[in-house]
């Protein structure tokens, strides 16, 4: 595995099919899951590192964000990332932008209306990976579905010649989202709450239940946060708040557990006539996460 700082580094000599993993570091398995799946289909996986400044409205989670380039990277080579990027500031943003990149209707609900600027910080640096790294395939989790949502409406809009894929969450055995914040987690057995939650929530799509209401409900009986940003249904396409269960949707958490922000979803996929519960994928044993 080769270890860069400049995009000409990575792109120097490549003629394959290049799936791109972007990350902010601090690897779990969910990050490895992208590996895999990108493996799948493309001759070589770039997977990039760099907490980017520009999505964080506030300073102190910038700072306390956890880094340990040196783990990541021996998990990305254990994994089969051939190209580990990881850019410098000075290099990603050599001189401070004037040009930023919205997406307008998919972003101001849900996330969008609780961390202002989070997602145009998002797409920036997102952008700005995808014309100079020039990936095929660009590999994101759905637990961040409203993200997910906007990478794919901005790569359509801006004519970026690559595919988007969207990738099933993995879960802890317990079915704790991973999330490299979990870390941080001082009582585990409160933010499990989220994810019986959207269990419940799924059962009950499972049961035939489309009411937007009633599954929101089922969520919030089971929530234990010291405070709730949000719990609703949104559709997967631009991440709008809707009613009822009539398209594919996902539904959303949102919360703060201590100084932890935790967010989780339910993605719910139409196959057919029938709307199906993606519950993600539950690791057979603890993280790595869990190890440290």
């Amino acid at each position: 595995m080769r270890i860069v700082e400049t995009p000409e580094a990575v792109r120097a000599g490549n003629t394959s099919l290049t799936g791109l993993v972007p990350t902010m570091g601090f690897l779990h398995e969910g990050h490895l899951s992208l590996v895999q799946a990108a493996r799948a289909s493309c001759d070589r996986i770039v997977m990039s590192v760099f907490v980017n400044p520009l999505q964080f409205d506030d300073p102190g989670d910038l700072e306390r964000y956890p880094r340990d380039l040196e783990r990541d990277a021996a998990l990305a080579e254990e994994a089969g990332v051939d190209v580990l990027y990881v850019p410098p500031l000075e290099v990603m943003y050599p001189v401070e932008p004037l040009t930023t990149v919205a997406t307008a209707g998919v972003t101001e609900q849900l996330e969008g209306k609780h961390r202002p600027g989070h997602f145009v910080g998002v797409a920036t640096v997102v952008a700005k990976l995808f014309a100079s790294l020039q990936p095929s395939r660009a590999y994101f989790g759905r637990k961040d579905h409203q993200q997910l949502a906007m990478v794919r409406r901005m790569a359509l809009d801006l004519s970026f010649p690559l595919a988007v894929e969207g990738c099933p969450i993995v879960r802890e055995p317990d079915g704790l989202a991973l999330s490299s914040r979990n870390v941080f987690i001082g009582d585990r057995p409160r933010a499990l709450s989220i994810s019986r939650g959207l269990e419940a929530a799924a059962d009950a799509v499972d049961q035939g239940i489309r009411d937007g209401d009633r599954l929101v409900a089922l969520v919030e009986e089971q929530l234990d946060l010291d405070t709730v940003d949000y719990v609703a249904l949104a559709d997967q396409d631009r991440a709008r708040v809707i009613e009822r269960l009539d398209r594919p949707a996902f539904l959303a958490v949102a919360g703060h557990l201590g100084r932890v922000r935790l967010i989780d979803n339910l993605p719910l996929d139409l196959v057919g006539e029938m709307f199906v519960p993606d519950r993600g994928v539950r690791l057979s044993a603890p993280s790595a996460l869990t190890r440290l």
